[in-house]
């Protein structure tokens, strides 16, 4: 059986039987729900749960060099995530870690294809031939991987923090007559304090087959919402294997915590401004998850350059790359240079 986004239950795709879904086998040892997995632990060994729970495939294009896994039994033509033709079967040094929850599809396929009609029809100045370059029947449903990290964060900071205040400043003007203004000082005084803040799921992507700005841009995915994860959910659609590995993905998310932890500390300095911020932290705590997001993908070719439409599977949010037209945007230059000659021979 095969998940149905249209009615969010299970079908089978020959003769339609329907089912609520339930895991089709007990969950993994340590995976009972959605677990918060030790991240020092899993960085120092190799023993996460890895597979996909069922007989899977994988090929890898050589064009984008993203990794696509799907059903053992299933052939694969064309790259989906950017259309070439340039694909082998990838055979990884090791099996990826199991994923442990992920978002079901929310948008059927139907639904989709009338956002992207919409979609399609906003874009001002596009070539008329886009709608026709750009056909939804390359329309995929595809996993992405993402990672999810905790940490609770203990943190010391120390700067000199900035006070205004105005003082009367003398001067003569141009005619040579004296004026007075009030000129800014800043008045420095050291502080110092302390911060606590946890971080709860900061997503981090594992893809490289959607291109990251479009993965901003329909984000964010409802994480609170994930279900833990079983083959049926997947089973019948394309799965991207991370290609972002989890020592990268926690590299990232280290930066970016401590990116915002110095923003907070930064928020917590009295006065008007501050200079020379010192902070100490540290992490404790830290946790991950793997898991995947639901994402519907168009990609096309427009003279010379790909092009990809993604769409959030789960709220239905959508982003797009697009050509311009020259001719269009000219027309529209050329139109509006008219009028404002227009109106200037009137107002003559």
């Amino acid at each position: 059986m095969l998940w149905d986004a249209a009615r969010q239950m299970l079908r089978c795709p020959f003769c339609g039987t329907q089912a609520a879904w339930s895991p089709a086998a007990p969950p993994l040892p340590g995976q009972e729900g959605i677990a918060e997995l030790d991240l020092e632990a899993a960085l120092a060994s190799a023993g996460q749960h890895r597979g996909w729970g069922e007989a899977s495939r994988e090929v890898r294009c050589q064009s984008c060099q993203a990794v696509s896994v799907f059903q053992a039994d299933r052939v694969a033509q064309r790259c989906e995530f950017c259309g070439s033709p340039s694909i082998i079967d990838h055979q990884a040094s090791e099996e990826a870690i199991t994923p442990g929850s992920l978002l079901p599809f929310q948008h059927a396929e139907g639904q989709v294809r009338d956002l992207l009609r919409r979609w399609y029809g906003s874009r001002r100045y596009a070539p008329s031939a886009l709608k026709r370059a750009a056909l939804t029947d390359t329309l995929h449903g595809i996993y992405l991987p993402y990672w999810t990290f905790d940490a609770h964060v203990d943190a010391r900071w120390r700067a000199d923090a900035g006070h205004y205040y105005y003082v009367p400043v003398s001067y003569r003007d141009a005619s040579g007559t004296t004026r007075t203004r009030m000129e800014r000082r800043v008045r420095w005084v050291p502080a110092s304090g302390e911060l606590q803040h946890f971080f709860d799921d900061l997503l981090q992507p594992g893809s490289t087959g959607v291109h990251a700005p479009l993965l901003r841009q329909i984000g964010p995915f409802p994480v609170k919402e994930l279900r833990a994860y079983s083959p049926e959910y997947v089973r019948g659609w394309t799965v991207e294997r991370y290609q972002v590995d989890l020592p990268r993905a926690a590299q990232a998310a280290a930066m970016q915590m401590d990116q915002r932890t110095r923003e907070l500390c930064a928020g917590q300095v009295p006065g008007d401004t501050y200079r020379n911020l010192q902070v100490q932290a540290r992490y404790s705590g830290r946790t991950f998850k793997h898991v995947l997001v639901p994402v519907w993908l168009v990609t096309y070719r427009y003279g010379r350059k790909s092009y990809q439409v993604a769409v959030n599977g789960y709220t239905g949010v959508v982003a797009g790359e697009r050509p311009y037209s020259v001719w269009k945007i000219l027309g529209a230059v050329l139109a509006v240079l008219a009028v404002l000659g227009l109106l200037w021979l009137l107002l003559r």
